[in-house]
């Protein structure tokens, strides 16, 4: 299967604008068209590419950019903790909206950006594999376990093949000691959700989203199905960053989902 028109959602994020760049540059021929969707600033429309602005929070928005579009990268939404009125709102709601608008306009295949966070208090001396029973750190995880579920019923009920991958410290290196076994480099991200949304009949797929990192919490079940080969491996920094961590007496330092696991971390909704 190979998609004509991709849409990817929240293509100004953090995540959006790298992968905008490098799967245009990566995947040539593969992607014809790139349709970048957000409610912020996208700049001007590169070569291939196609800008239409829409709220994850306005359906009909949401239903008019997902018209002739054959598969959706989709990683609009907040990107941390927040209220749960804002996370259910633009998460969970826009999930909903992102999937039914795609249903209602007959595209194949939905790449969802998830998130450790699913399992953010498992803890580090772990090794998750994608079946396991979820265990959220905050309403921002809980967000990413209903879309995971909600891309399931989508899959099972209509036939829209899903796949969810569940990145876990996307940056263009690591930054500490934790990064070392969750670091997604971008060249990976592009390669892993370019393969997400051309790899055939994979049907209903969560992932680990992770560079090959030798540290690695999470197993690479699926990987093999979707043809995903990481490039890059976290190992090459450990000097760099081994000793910078905190206390490891802290349930933070313990648990796989790092500062979300603090019952007084409330990310967004601080500021």
């Amino acid at each position: 299967m190979t998609p004509h028109r991709v849409l990817i959602t929240g293509a100004a994020g953090e995540v959006g604008s790298a992968l905008r760049s490098l799967l245009r540059e990566h995947l040539q021929g593969q992607f014809p068209i790139l349709r970048l969707t957000d409610n912020r600033d996208l700049g001007e429309a590169q070569a291939g590419e196609e800008i239409a602005y829409a709220d994850l929070t306005d359906f009909g928005a949401v239903l008019k950019v997902m018209e002739g579009v054959d598969a959706v990268i989709h990683l609009g939404g907040i990107a941390d903790e927040d209220s749960y009125e804002n996370i259910r709102t633009v998460n969970m709601d826009g999930t909903y909206h992102v999937l039914e608008a795609a249903r209602q306009a007959g595209v194949r295949r939905v790449a969802f950006a998830s998130s450790i966070h699913t399992v953010g208090f498992y803890p580090r001396s772990e090794t998750i594999s994608p079946t396991v029973p979820v265990r959220p750190d905050t309403y921002y995880g809980v967000s990413k376990v209903f879309g995971e579920a909600l891309g399931r019923m989508y899959w099972e009920r209509y036939g829209l093949e899903f796949v969810g991958v569940r990145i876990c410290s996307f940056q263009p290196r690591p930054k500490d000691r934790r990064h070392l076994s969750t670091w997604l480099s971008p060249r990976d991200a592009s390669q892993l959700f370019a393969r997400a949304v051309t790899a055939p009949d994979v049907g209903f797929l969560v992932v680990a989203g992770i560079s090959g990192n030798t540290r690695r919490w999470m197993s690479p079940e699926g990987w093999d199905v979707l043809g995903y080969v990481p490039q890059d491996n976290a190992e090459s920094f450990a000097a760099e960053v081994e000793h910078i961590h905190g206390d490891e007496s802290e349930i933070t330092e313990q648990r796989q989902g790092g500062i979300f696991v603090d019952s007084g971390y409330v990310g967004r909704a601080g500021r």
